[in-house]
């Protein structure tokens, strides 16, 4: 399996640190490299690259406005190369898109490069395609403000809430639907998705998906700790005054005193 690759981005040192460690995967086949975003444009549509490692700020085109030139059926996956800061990246986590932040480490760039040629391996990319597609459509059309830098999350502007999430592990990529999620709990700067007894890592903080997912559904109980309602049996007192939340699998979490006003709010009672 050979991936076909286009490098685009304005500066030459950048592209050829991208092509260094490219070297060190078999499977990636470099066809050719881009300066510009209408170099990129024509390129992409006459070679048909399975995969683009794309810069976004470049003059006169970037490169947003180089995927809204492509006339071609199917996109090739993109991996968005940025400078943005860490709230401005929201935009592609809320898609699922994988992105490298400026300057590259040499870390992050290996993970990326082993989620992406699994994607291929398992050939999953009608998914993705439709992702990215969207993702340039919420941007031609205006829905979606990219540069904003803002604290506030895309899904709060957008009061558009995520309904699967795309874990990647070493082995496989797999989409979870979020009815499915039971609860969350929070691992530093991870986190841990439990479904029907299986437990997923997931690359992001408790505080950054609580922003996307529904709250009229998804409520936060402790500092750690983040319930789907629906899967809530029943509520019990201990003998300390505090409440234990009992999920309908069996599960027991604690409900923290400083999260109990919220969590009456979301269900509309007191107790």
């Amino acid at each position: 399996m050979k991936i076909t690759t286009l490098i685009i981005d304005d500066e030459p040192h950048a592209r050829e640190g991208i092509k260094i460690r490219l070297a060190e995967f078999q499977e990636i086949e470099i066809i050719g490299e881009c300066s510009s975003g209408k170099e990129a444009t024509d390129a992409i549509n006459n070679l048909k690259p399975d995969l683009l490692f794309l810069d976004i700020q470049m003059p006169e085109m970037n490169g947003f406005e180089v995927l809204q030139q492509l006339d071609i059926e199917n996109f090739p996956v993109v991996v968005f190369v940025t400078a943005f800061d860490k709230y401005a990246l929201q935009a592609f986590e809320f898609h699922a898109l994988d992105y490298l932040l400026k300057p590259v480490s040499e870390e992050r760039f290996k993970e990326t490069m082993e989620v992406i040629i699994e994607l291929f391996k398992q050939k999953n990319l009608a998914e993705y395609g439709k992702k990215l597609r969207n993702f340039v459509d919420e941007y031609v059309s205006g829905k979606e403000n990219i540069l904003e830098t803002s604290q506030v999350s895309h899904a709060e502007k957008m009061n558009q809430y995520v309904n699967r999430l795309m874990v990647k592990s070493k082995e496989n990529i797999s989409l979870v639907p979020v009815v499915e999620i039971e609860w969350i709990e929070s691992a530093g700067d991870y986190i841990y998705i439990h479904t029907n007894g299986k437990k997923h890592l997931f690359r992001e903080t408790l505080t950054s998906l609580e922003h996307k997912l529904d709250p009229s559904k998804f409520v936060r109980i402790h500092r750690s700790t983040i319930v789907n309602l629906e899967k809530i049996k029943s509520l019990k007192q201990n003998e300390h005054g505090d409440y234990e939340v009992f999920l309908m699998n069996g599960t027991k979490l604690k409900l923290s005193r400083s999260f109990r006003q919220h969590f009456q709010k979301a269900i509309g009672n007191n107790f």
